[in-house]
């Protein structure tokens, strides 16, 4: 990320739409308009995996490190390419324009996406959908046939199917998929859709020279097509249930840590194939986005393991993975690959070591920035280096405001009264926080879209380490005023990042 760059974060669930979600359709490409407008060089966003709903819709749960969200997917661009009419649109529901309701909005675009697909299968014009089949089948087949299983078996964990299939035996998988044929035609045609209309949406953000930042977790899911498939990646137990998971100990967010119940990778297995997998998931994901910010980059130099059994984080130990060769083997296929790392939380100087090494960017947190030593303090921006992001907040964190009103220590309220030579208001606390961000030396400054509009903890994204209630904050129509652009792109303008 060379040059001084500035950008926004804001989810695509984040945005309007008639639909209960917000999706990749008209509202996407309003989004990209004004950040073309405010001479914005970054648009980032959230995993565009699929969600559970038993798992809060966490875009960081998927049953697929490949697949994309079909809640995604966009009825008005079904409706311009002739898969819907206007009575399958018709008959939705009022929803919310301030909160997703991913109840609603799933069950009512499961309807729609069904209607797509009866008017798909009567088309005689499909010759992109085969070459996109054939071009992805070496994940489609795999997530396909395991979506229809899923489904055939009411939700259970893939770990307790009968054993036939749960083992992969031949013929019970083609027996199933004889049976199972026309649920996996359609998942197939709902991966088509999704990704047919996210290249559209990158391809015009591209031409108003914005580049995508994506999302990638670290791990994945126990129930996922990746480890039914695989099952060898992990650390599984003859039943193919997890023997150890991720998380992390007690920090900032949680005083038992934070158990994420991903099963662990054994990277002995992963070193002797080459990495073959990895190779395949950041191959994907560099075809998807510009730059990758990886959730939890520690993770690849040492990782905090927990047994199975555990109710949380707190009983781990640290285990070391092997950081140098896997990236030097990643850095062969993809010499210049375009990670972002993520860094946060307790953070060993080995892993700023690798990052070093490789020439990855760190992420500085300005919410981070004013509590103890403040000389030191790495998250302050005396202390950044130009190969670094910095954020006011993330999704993870309390809103700048929210931050300002409902958690920030009296001390760090006078220490960043002093950093900025004045006291301030509750209600102006946002602006100072993003002019620090832009006129720091980072290269890159990304500042969450609720942050630009001074919004309270109310509109938080995520609370870690809690279930319910996230990923719903949605952006309103009306807030994208001419004179939010005016003034986030002088502020883009006088500090060099447009």
């Amino acid at each position: 990320m060379k040059g001084r760059g500035n950008g926004l974060l804001l989810h695509l669930t984040s945005l309007p739409s008639p639909f209960g979600i917000g999706d990749l359709g008209p509202w996407a490409y309003k989004f990209i308009d004004f950040l073309a407008e405010a001479r914005q060089s970054y648009w980032q966003i959230l995993p565009l995996n699929p969600t559970d709903l038993g798992r809060g819709n966490s875009p960081y749960h998927s049953a697929s490190a490949f697949a994309g969200n079909p809640l995604l997917i966009s009825p008005e661009l079904l409706f311009q390419d002739g898969l819907l009419n206007q009575e399958d649109l018709s008959g939705q529901g009022k929803f919310s324009e301030a909160r997703v309701d991913y109840f609603e909005a799933r069950s009512f675009k499961e309807r729609l996406l069904h209607q797509a697909f009866e008017h798909f299968k009567t088309s005689k014009e499909n010759h992109d959908y085969e070459e996109f089949r054939a071009q992805n089948a070496y994940w489609l087949d795999d997530y396909t046939f395991f979506m229809a299983l899923k489904a055939h078996f009411r939700g259970e964990v893939w770990s307790e199917w009968p054993e036939a299939l749960r083992e992969r035996n031949p013929d019970d998988l083609e027996s199933m998929g004889k049976t199972l044929q026309d649920a996996i035609e359609r998942e197939a045609f709902l991966q088509y859709l999704f990704f047919k209309q996210w290249y559209m949406l990158k391809d015009y953000c591209n031409k108003k020279d914005i580049k995508i930042i994506g999302d990638m977790p670290i791990y994945v899911v126990h129930d996922s097509a990746d480890l039914w498939v695989r099952p060898e990646l992990c650390k599984l137990d003859e039943k193919r249930r997890p023997l150890a998971v991720a998380g992390v100990p007690p920090d900032y967010f949680s005083e038992t840590g934070q158990l994420w119940g991903n099963p662990v990778y054994r990277w002995d297995v992963l070193k002797e194939r080459g990495y073959d997998w990895w190779i395949q998931r950041l191959e994907h994901a560099f075809s998807l986005f510009d730059f990758v910010r990886i959730d939890h980059f520690r993770g690849f130099v040492s990782y905090w393991e927990v047994g199975a059994d555990e109710k949380n984080a707190i009983n781990g130990k640290w285990v070391e993975a092997p950081a140098e060769d896997f990236f030097r083997v990643i850095l062969d296929r993809f010499p210049e690959a375009p990670i972002i790392a993520e860094d946060l939380g307790l953070i060993t100087p080995d892993v700023w070591e690798v990052m070093d090494h490789f020439g990855f960017p760190g992420m500085k947190v300005l919410l981070f920035a004013f509590g103890d030593d403040l000389p030191t303090n790495p998250y302050a921006p005396h202390n950044y280096i130009k190969n670094c992001v910095v954020y006011t907040g993330t999704h993870d964190n309390n809103t700048a405001r929210g931050w300002f009103e409902k958690e920030a220590k009296p001390e760090e309220k006078t220490r960043l009264a002093i950093y900025l030579g004045r006291e301030i208001a509750a209600k102006e606390v946002h602006w100072e926080l993003v002019r620090l961000a832009m006129m720091s030396v980072a290269n890159t400054a990304i500042i969450p879209m609720q942050d630009i509009l001074g919004l309270g903890e109310p509109s938080r994204m995520n609370r870690p380490a809690k279930k319910d209630g996230n990923w719903k904050w949605r952006l309103l129509p009306d807030q994208l005023t001419p004179s939010l652009t005016r003034r986030l792109l002088e502020m883009t303008q006088i500090y060099g990042r447009a």
